[in-house]
Order: C-alpha cells, then sequence, then structure tokens
C-alpha cells in the first residue's frame, strides 16, 4: 500500500461546502462521543460498532463518511483499553472543535469518488487536482484534508505489486545522527544540520507575538493565525524535502545501512527539546525504512547505548564522556577520533548477527567489517 498525496483547488461554493461537511463531522464526532461516555455512565459499557452506525444515519454526510466516523469512534474507545491492558498510557478520546476535524474520509473507489483529469467526489463534484505524478496500482481510499493554513489536499491510497527489489552492491555503512551535525558516516562523510527552524525563528517570533495582541474571535486574529500556519508549514516541507533527498541518495548509494533506535519524543521531553523535534530524526528514520526495499537495500536499527562512549578500535568504554567533548581519546589503545565519527563505527559493528536489536544477514558480516577497517585506515592516514 502507497499513500499519494495531491494538492486540489475547490472552487468558493465547493469549499464552502467542504467546510460545512467538515463542521457536520466535527458535530457528529462530538454526539456519538458523548453518547458513548452517557451509556457508559447509565449502564457501565459502550455501544457496539453496528449501534453507532445505526445512530449516523441520515446526518447529511456521505454514508460511508458517517459510518467511518463511527467506526474511527469505537476503535479508538477499544484501543484505549486495550493499550492500559499492556500497561501503556493512553489518553480517552477527546472532543473537537472544527480547527481540530481536518479530514473527510472515503473509503470505496467508485462509489463515493474517481479520479481521472478532475477528481469527481460525492457531493462536491469536479475538483482541480495537481496530479505531478501518476497513481501506480489501484486506487482504494480517499481522504480530503484541510491544512491549517487553508490549503486543501488529496491523499490516495493505492495497492500495488511488490516490486522486484533492485540489487545495491554498495557499502555498508553506520550512520550517527546528532545537533551539531545531522549524520555523521561510518567513513567519514558528514551531512550537515539545516536547522530550518532557526533560520525562520526571528519572522515566526515576529508574527506570533501579533497573533497573541490580538483579540480573541476576532476576524484579525484569524487572518494573523494563517500566517503563523502557513510560516510553520514551509518550515516542514523544507525539512520533508531535505530529508527525502538525504534518504533516497542514502538507500541508493549503500547497500546496508546501521542507525540508531533513538527514542526521540523522550528525549525532547528532557533536553533540546526543539532542537530534535526541527531535526526530524523519526522521520528520517521512517523515511530510509520505506525507502531501502525498493533500492536493494538493508536497513538496520541498533540500540544506541554506550556507542559515543566506546571505543571502535578497542572497545574500551569512557564513563566520563560528556556532550560537550566532541573528540573521542581512548586511554587504553590511545585512538583520538571525532565523536560521532567513533559512535557512526560502533553502530555499524553493533548491527551484526547474535547481537540484540540487530536484523543483519551474514553476508553482510564480510562486507561491514571490510568498510569499518577502511573508514580507520583513512583516519589513520588523516592523522599521520
Amino acid at each position: 500500500m502507497r499513500a499519494y498525496k495531491f494538492r486540489i483547488y475547490p472552487s468558493k461554493k465547493q469549499e464552502e461546502l467542504l467546510n460545512h461537511h467538515l463542521w457536520l463531522a466535527k458535530n457528529l464526532w462530538n454526539e456519538l462521543l458523548d453518547e458513548c461516555k452517557q451509556m457508559y455512565k447509565d449502564f457501565g459499557y459502550f455501544p457496539t460498532k453496528n449501534t453507532l452506525q445505526l445512530m449516523v444515519k441520515d446526518y447529511g454526510l456521505y454514508s460511508q463518511t458517517q459510518q467511518e466516523i463511527a467506526h474511527r469512534i469505537y476503535n479508538s474507545i477499544i484501543r484505549v483499553f486495550r493499550f492500559r491492558k499492556q500497561g501503556k498510557k493512553a489518553g480517552f478520546p477527546r472532543f473537537k472543535s472544527f480547527d481540530r476535524m481536518k479530514s473527510l474520509h472515503y473509503p470505496q473507489y467508485e462509489t463515493g469518488f474517481w479520479l481521472d483529469k478532475k477528481l469527481t467526489v460525492t457531493p462536491f463534484g469536479e475538483i482541480a487536482v495537481k496530479k505531478h505524478r501518476e497513481v501506480k496500482g489501484e486506487i482504494k481510499t480517499l481522504t480530503l484534508k484541510r491544512e491549517a493554513s487553508g490549503k486543501w489536499f488529496a491523499i490516495f491510497t493505492a495497492e500495488d505489486e511488490k516490486p522486484m527489489p533492485k540489487e545495491n552492491h554498495g557499502e555498508a555503512i553506520g550512520i550517527d545522527l546528532g545537533l551539531i551535525t545531522f549524520a555523521t558516516l561510518s567513513n567519514g562523510k558528514m551531512i550537515k544540520n539545516p536547522r530550518y527552524l532557526m533560520k525562520h525563528e526571528d519572522r515566526l517570533t515576529f508574527i506570533q507575538r501579533k497573533f497573541s495582541k490580538r483579540k480573541k474571535r476576532s476576524s484579525n486574529r484569524k487572518k494573523v493565525k494563517v500566517r503563523v500556519a502557513k510560516l510553520y508549514e514551509k518550515i516542514s516541507d523544507c525539512r520533508r524535502d531535505f530529508l527525502h533527498k538525504i534518504t533516497t541518495r542514502l538507500v541508493n548509494d549503500y547497500s546496508f545501512i546501521a542507525s540508531e533506535k533513538l527514542a526521540s519524543r523522550e528525549m525532547a521531553e528532557e533536553n533540546y527539546g526543539k532542537q530534535i523535534n526541527d531535526a526530524g530524526w523519526n522521520m528520517f528514520a521512517d523515511m530510509l525504512a520505506y525507502k531501502a526495499e525498493g533500492a536493494g537495500c538493508r536497513v538496520v536499527f541498533v540500540n544506541p547505548e554506550d556507542t559515543s562512549k566506546m571505543c571502535s578500535k578497542c572497545g574500551n568504554t569512557r564513563d566520563d564522556l560528556t556532550l560537550w567533548d566532541r573528540e573521542y581519546t581512548c586511554p587504553n589503545c590511545g585512538l583520538t577520533i571525532d565523536r560521532d565519527l567513533n559512535a557512526a563505527r560502533n553502530i555499524l559493528m553493533r548491527a551484526t548477527p547474535g547481537q540484540g536489536g540487530s536484523n543483519a544477514c551474514n553476508s553482510l558480516h564480510k562486507e561491514r567489517d571490510v568498510a569499518v577497517a577502511t573508514s580507520m585506515k583513512q583516519e589513520a592516514h588523516t592523522h599521520s
């Protein structure tokens, strides 16, 4: 299954109708959620999926869109109790404002929608769409999504046959992710951190200050709110474009990639949250994973514990290393190396059979050792 996201350009009347349907969808969500809470309060159990489906009939939305909202409510409630049984934290579904209801879902192609030169959706008619690429495979579902900036997008999911994997004869590398340098490769190459949020931070602060001064619920406040959303959207688009380019280049150039399995959300809650979120480590990992198969590349995520503190030459561990120490010097073997390069080599060595968190195959073991040895020789030659 693949997702395709296209920009759509509804007319003024179509946009008014789309917003009206979002308003109806928001009201339907809140009414169903209120009914679920009331039933649990009165009888001690929640309504079934079939009961919720009967409650949404003739609400004014497309029939399958109404049913999808009922299914979403039911699945959200079930997921809460499933997570709590597993000991995980899970919040109960919340009531939505109009700004939080952003999408309309159509689960069947040729019944509620179809795509040709234009997108035809019941009951909105033909909507102009920017098809910047062809959809491969059989289209299954459509989601009409409104962004905070006011732009509308059509997101299709399509099922296609699994392609034959390509042959990739590149080297094996390890990647250490960071904030000063976005990524350091075990072969010595480095990828700079573009820091898109920092580049636009002054402009963002200026607009947000104007937003906070506007009277609540006023038209001026809404206009400035859209300006803030557009700037955030620009930052997000720049970050996504950067990550797409580097992940595509990596999976095409290398046959085996070892990276860290980082808990970036937990890390962001402790220290450097703004910088970690701006770097987009999770998005980088997701892109690597789904692009690797089609490029004939293997991606392995390993436990990052002590990869910066351990010597990549002799295996000795330094416990006195801090975040501010950017050079690693081993007291045992005397190796002096860049901290991130040392971590990248350790990540590559950790991605081997028989160690936790690894899925690497034996055929890549020798190639990995050769890559590490070559990198170490190059580093020694540079220092000499």
